[in-house]
């Protein structure tokens, strides 16, 4: 019998009844990890060494999960899926890695991702492209492309991301499953290797949406470590899963969602954006007012510069430490200089040497007035207009992307300044620190598509709430991608 493809409360049972141990779970998960890995390359670091733990009333004991690269593990090789850090073993576990630890889950991999978080693709890994479990010529998005792909192909029933402008939310779009992102600060960020500090989240990408809020409700809370973070104490995401969402109001945005803003659209295109009103109509037979609202064009179109500016000004900063030096392969050369230009220059991907150029740029004293603080008021007319919403609404609901996930070879998925914001959108949830979880919407040509439920901080309770209900009318919970789940059970 196969049980990782269970949700977290029915393998929790199974174990209390003694039908199942932590060690059964652990080598079951193991064993499919290495199968992935050959199949999608998902993982940095496998732990076959992993130990069962105690059983206890915690619903997360005994439970094997995997971790994103960038989460400090103790002891455990952390690499940020970058050569400037491949030998890297921290001597500190990250807050919200110690907090599941304490609740007894297990671990047993680490995750690929985009170098340093830095990428929607899954393709800058300095272990390589990671492959969607289902459709392996397409792309997982990223930057949490590791950690989506072993949860859509049923290795375990959720593991860690991180989210700086949409790295859990789209990643689990393309792979057909939950990624929820909460309010910044209800996670600590401690031990997270920052990529854009006000823009960064910890959450989690799991196959329903009470696994999602039993996972969180095990890794929020203060931390001394990290100021941003807060007393969460009060808010209970499990236990405010009732599905009743009579009386709640949702809007969506016009000139995202209607298909006549979009010159000659894709086949695909079209068909996505039927399958959301769709969804939309499904929310009105439950009881939720929905509503279309007009949002300037302009200030739409302007907020993916608005998060090239922010996010690599901040990644430049946050990794000047990168010296290899301190830590990390020491670089060549005469000097310290000349050994930091040879450490990064053989360390960092293009990609990532392109975001710190850009980084640079906007920080320097004669450009900042006219980028860095300019982003930065447009990103604050971003979030006022959110909050505007907010004020009447609550929650945001939008379809994640322009359609299912992207060839791997690109041929036939050049981006356009069209369907830009349309892609992009979710950058908006961490412009404001907004509560955000996509689930899945059907699928597209065999691929899945993702709608997103976006609401006001602190109101993760009501969010997540309404997501579940939506969850229920759909019948994608808890699905395991076809064709490495397939061949895993044989």
């Amino acid at each position: 019998m196969r049980y990782m493809n269970k949700s977290i409360e029915e393998l929790h049972e199974l174990l209390v009844k003694g039908e199942v141990t932590s060690k059964e779970l652990i080598d079951e998960s193991l064993k499919l990890s290495h199968k992935l890995q050959d199949e999608c390359n998902a993982f940095v670091t496998i732990l076959d060494e992993a130990k069962e733990t105690k059983v206890t009333d915690n619903l997360l004991s005994g439970i094997p999960f995997g971790c994103k690269d960038n989460y400090s593990t103790k002891g455990i090789l952390s690499t940020g899926s970058s050569n400037t850090l491949k030998d890297y073993v921290p001597f500190f576990d990250a807050t919200a890695y110690e907090k599941l630890k304490n609740a007894g889950a297990v671990m047993v991999n680490k995750t690929v991702m985009d170098e340093f978080g830095m990428g929607g693709t899954g393709t800058t890994g300095h272990t390589g492209t990671v492959k969607n479990p289902w459709d392996k010529t397409r792309m997982c998005a990223g930057s949490s492309s590791g950690s989506a792909c072993a949860v859509a192909a049923g290795v375990y029933p959720y593991a860690t991301g991180s989210d700086t402008g949409d790295s859990i939310r789209k990643p689990a779009a393309y792979c057909g499953i939950v990624g929820y992102k909460p309010t910044y600060g209800l996670i600590s960020r401690y031990g997270l290797f920052p990529f854009a500090s006000s823009l960064d989240h910890l959450g989690v990408l799991t196959r329903n949406v009470k696994d999602a809020a039993i996972v969180v409700d095990n890794m929020k809370g203060i931390d001394k470590n990290d100021m941003t973070s807060w007393d969460s104490s009060n808010i209970h995401l499990k236990d405010s899963l009732t599905g009743d969402v009579k009386g709640k109001k949702l809007c969506y945005i016009k000139e995202i969602c209607d298909i006549n803003n979009y010159k000659n659209p894709s086949n695909e295109l079209k068909e996505h954006l039927e399958n959301f009103m769709n969804t939309i109509q499904k929310a009105k037979e439950l009881g939720i007012e929905v509503v279309e609202e007009s949002v300037d064009q302009t200030l739409l179109n302007a907020s993916p510069a608005v998060y090239v500016v922010i996010s690599c000004a901040e990644a430049t900063s946050n990794m000047s430490n990168l010296t290899g030096i301190i830590f990390g392969p020491r670089g060549e050369g005469d000097n310290y200089i000349d050994m930091m230009k040879d450490h990064r220059t053989k360390g960092f991907s293009p990609l990532i040497k392109r975001r710190f150029v850009i980084g640079s740029y906007v920080l320097q004293s004669q450009n900042q007035e006219r980028y860095f603080r300019n982003a930065q008021r447009v990103r604050r007319l971003l979030v006022d207009k959110w909050k505007e919403l907010f004020k009447k609404y609550d929650a945001v609901i939008l379809p994640v992307g322009s359609g299912p996930a992207k060839k791997l070879d690109g041929s036939k998925d050049i981006l356009t300044k069209e369907t830009q914001v349309l892609e992009e959108h979710l950058q908006i949830g961490n412009y404001g620190g907004f509560p955000s979880i996509t689930i899945p919407n059907g699928f597209i040509d065999n691929l899945p598509v993702g709608v997103n439920i976006t609401g006001n901080c602190y109101d993760d309770e009501n969010i997540l709430n309404i997501a579940y209900a939506l969850e229920s009318t759909m019948p994608y919970k808890n699905q395991i991608a076809g064709i490495v789940g397939g061949e895993m059970d044989e």
